[in-house]
């Protein structure tokens, strides 16, 4: 079996959270939306039904984690969570914080406006706080 690796694409729009248990956390280069990603970490999985039963079970228990991390920290009026791959083919998960004011309400994020990349500071305190609120400290 083949080693795991980040889909290019993923890897040019995110910046590396951590690791839990099993996906690889990522944030969405985008200050305009608290928005992360899970990416088991598996070699050619493509969709959820992909994985074992048993990790499956795992990464709705690290989505729960991370949409927990953003409902406290944010304080949103809706999380998204989605798993669509029709652009990354690599089994993901994208975990979203909306609110009635950010720049897509009530539409889906993808292809509203252009994306605003996080300065160095504002980035490295986002990890920061994300890594705390995971617990990957």
């Amino acid at each position: 079996m083949s080693a795991f690796e980040l889909d290019p694409q993923l890897a040019a729009d995110t910046h590396a959270v951590g690791d839990l248990g099993l996906s690889r956390v990522l944030l969405m280069d985008d200050v305009r939306f608290p928005w992360l990603i899970l990416v088991p970490r598996r070699a050619g999985m493509r969709e959820l039904i992909d994985l074992p039963r048993a990790e499956q079970h795992v990464l709705l228990d690290e989505i729960e984690r991370c949409a927990t991390a953003l409902r406290n920290m944010d304080k949103p009026d809706k999380l998204n969570v989605a798993a669509l791959g029709n652009v990354v083919a690599q089994l993901h998960v994208h975990v979203i914080a909306r609110t009635r004011q950010d720049a897509a309400w009530p539409r889906p994020v993808w292809g509203i406006g252009a994306r605003i990349a996080y300065d160095d500071s504002a980035l490295q305190r986002r990890l920061s706080s994300l890594r705390a609120a995971l617990l990957m400290q």
